[in-house]
């Protein structure tokens, strides 16, 4: 069973039931996390009953959103490989270095984790539209799992977005709006129109389930690393729902006696030309500004203004972690070096860690005898465009 109990805004502390359909706080607008029981959980389920489950995230069914295990809407999304990299490690001087790789999950990005976990809750909970605004992995995502799940999908995407994503959603059935803008501005004509159309948004953070999907990137991490975590995590932030999700994941994991209290550096990256996130943490500010003129090859950092900013800077700051920004020439430089130095095809995304990894290195942030895992979270196949 899942052991999922109420919800619980993240800014107030206010209370919601789960086995409703919501989006955001009723009172302050902000996200939604999912609460457990977990006292209940830590003394029903251990570690050791994992051995032999299937290889995805809902491995780890007791801690998921999804009360009916038949309501479960999957593509065996999860349990991506944690890939040892030493000649790239010994190349920025980290040899202790790993990539998660998430490119070669279902739809080809780690989006597949958030919509399996979102669209599966909707379904349990009787939702049979549903719309989001997105960048272009998370549309092809949703498309997928709201065609398994027999969904009517609704998808807005910037008009710049590549073909690829475009296709990918088309071919599933699911009905693409093409927007002038940015995710922001997609995400608004969502906004306006959902209470009209009757669709369910399922936004970045602006649901409470997405975030569920992907902090099983976390519980994965310390599952492979024998039940430790490392000593840094450097993840791609665009709305960073990853950072907030393995943040929570380790808590949860903490509370249920399968790890301690150690905590890796989370390590916050994004492109110099969309960096909300960085600038507001090196003015020590709890939530970040808008980004005028965003830009950037890597699409999924193309993010403004992010909903969930405030749990992202606090959980940077919580684990002694920073907050940075790379150039574009850095991040196509990473993406050519991580594939010829160890076969992996990055997404401009994921290369951007490893650009920021060795600016660490460099600034002495990150030493030569830690364990380093960054986060690739999707296939450099879908950016072809830009080689």
């Amino acid at each position: 069973m899942s052991y999922i109990s109420h919800l619980e805004c993240s800014k107030c502390g206010k209370v919601f039931d789960a086995d409703k359909v919501q989006n955001v706080c009723s009172d302050c607008g902000k996200p939604l996390m999912v609460r457990y029981d977990l006292d209940s959980a830590r003394d029903a389920i251990t570690k050791s009953m994992l051995v032999g489950r299937e290889a995805s995230m809902w491995r780890y069914f007791e801690i998921l959103p999804v009360r009916d295990r038949r309501n479960i809407v999957t593509l065996g999304e999860g349990w991506t490989p944690l890939t040892p990299v030493p000649r790239l490690g010994e190349e920025v001087g980290v040899p202790r270095l790993w990539v998660k790789d998430e490119g070669i999950i279902p739809t080809g990005s780690f989006k597949a984790r958030g919509l399996s976990a979102a669209i599966s809750r909707a379904r349990e909970l009787g939702v049979r539209r549903v719309a989001i605004p997105s960048a272009g992995n998370a549309a092809g995502a949703i498309a997928a799992y709201g065609a398994r799940a027999g969904m009517e999908v609704h998808v807005f995407m910037p008009e710049d977005v590549p073909r690829v994503n475009i296709v990918e959603c088309e071919i599933a059935g699911a009905e693409v709006t093409l927007v002038k803008g940015l995710i922001t501005d997609a995400g608004r004509l969502v906004a306006e129109r959902e209470r009209e159309m009757g669709w369910f948004n399922v936004s970045t953070l602006r649901e409470p389930y997405r975030v569920e999907g992907k902090k099983t990137m976390g519980i994965e991490v310390a599952e492979q690393m024998g039940w430790t975590l490392p000593d840094v995590i450097i993840y791609p932030t665009g709305g960073g729902t990853g950072i907030i999700g393995m943040w929570k994941a380790f808590d949860e994991l903490e509370r249920l006696g399968w790890i301690g209290s150690e905590r890796p550096r989370m390590i916050s990256v994004q492109s110099e030309g969309c960096a909300p996130i960085p600038k507001a943490f090196s003015e020590g500010k709890e939530e970040s500004e808008y980004w005028e003129g965003a830009k950037t090859i890597a699409d999924g950092l193309r993010v403004p203004k992010a909903l969930g900013d405030f749990l992202i800077l606090k959980a940077v700051r919580e684990s002694g972690g920073t907050a940075l920004a790379v150039s574009d020439s850095e991040i196509l430089d990473s993406v050519k070096l991580i594939a010829r130095m160890e076969g992996i095809f990055a997404c401009p995304e994921g290369a951007a860690t490893y650009a920021a990894l060795r600016k660490l290195f460099e600034d002495g942030k990150v030493y030569r005898d830690e364990r380093v895992v960054l986060f690739n979270t999707g296939s450099g196949l879908k950016y072809i465009h830009l080689f």
